[in-house]
C-alpha cells in the first residue's frame, strides 16, 4: 500500500488555512480573467469603430476621385475616336426580377459602345480583377435585354503605380488617370480592348 499523501504547511499554517489561500487565489484568477475579458471587448469595439471610419475614409477619397476623374472623362474618350452621348455616375444594375446586382461608378454610352469605368481613388490589382467580374455580369444583363452593343472597361484612379497601370492595360481596360485638372487615358500603341 503506497504512502499517504504528506503536505508541509507553512510554519503555523493547517489545511484550512490552505484551502483559504487556494480560493483567495482561484478568486484573484477569476477577476483578473474578466478584466481580460472586458478589456478585450473594449478592444474589439475599438477595432470595429476604426474599421468604420477608415471604410468612410476610403468612401470619401473614391468619391473625391470620381469628381476629378468624371468632367473630363467623356470629352477625352470622344478624343479617342468614340462619341458618347450619355454618362451617368453610380449606376445600379438589376436583374430582371430587379435585384440588386452590381453598380458602376460611370457609365458612357452611345447606340453601339458601353463604357463601364471603376473609379478608385488609389487602384489595386483586386480592383482590376473585380471589374473583370463586373464586365461580365454586365454582358450577361445585356444580353438577357438583348442589348447587342459593345461593351468596354476602364479603370480611373487619382494615383496609379506603374505595375497597376499595366495589369490594368493587359486586362484590357483603358487606364485614366487624374493629371493636375484633367485626366489621361492610357492606351499605348497596340493596346487591343477587351469587348464583352
Amino acid at each position: 500500500m503506497a504512502d499517504a499523501m504528506h503536505f508541509d504547511y507553512p510554519p503555523g499554517a493547517g489545511p484550512e488555512d490552505i484551502w483559504v489561500i487556494l480560493r483567495e487565489t482561484a478568486e484573484l484568477q477569476k477577476r483578473q480573467t474578466q478584466e481580460t475579458d472586458r478589456l478585450l471587448q473594449e478592444t474589439a469595439k475599438q477595432m470595429r469603430e476604426t474599421d468604420k471610419k477608415v471604410g468612410e475614409l476610403s468612401n470619401r477619397f473614391g468619391e473625391l476621385a470620381e469628381h476629378l476623374v468624371a468632367p473630363n472623362m467623356k470629352e477625352k474618350f470622344n478624343a479617342l475616336g468614340f462619341v458618347f452621348d450619355e454618362m451617368s455616375s453610380d449606376k445600379e444594375i438589376s436583374d430582371a426580377e430587379g435585384n440588386y446586382i452590381a453598380e458602376v461608378d460611370i457609365l458612357l454610352e452611345n447606340g453601339e459602345t458601353v463604357m463601364a469605368v471603376e473609379v478608385k481613388a488609389k487602384p489595386k490589382q483586386k480592383d482590376v480583377d473585380e471589374h473583370i467580374q463586373r464586365m461580365g455580369i454586365l454582358r450577361r444583363r445585356a444580353d438577357a435585354r438583348q442589348d447587342r452593343r459593345v461593351f468596354l472597361g476602364a479603370i480611373a484612379g487619382a494615383i496609379m503605380g506603374k505595375a497597376v497601370r499595366n495589369h490594368i492595360l493587359r486586362s484590357g481596360f483603358y487606364a485614366i488617370e487624374q493629371t493636375g485638372d484633367t485626366v489621361k487615358i492610357h492606351a499605348p500603341e497596340g493596346f487591343k480592348a477587351r469587348t464583352w
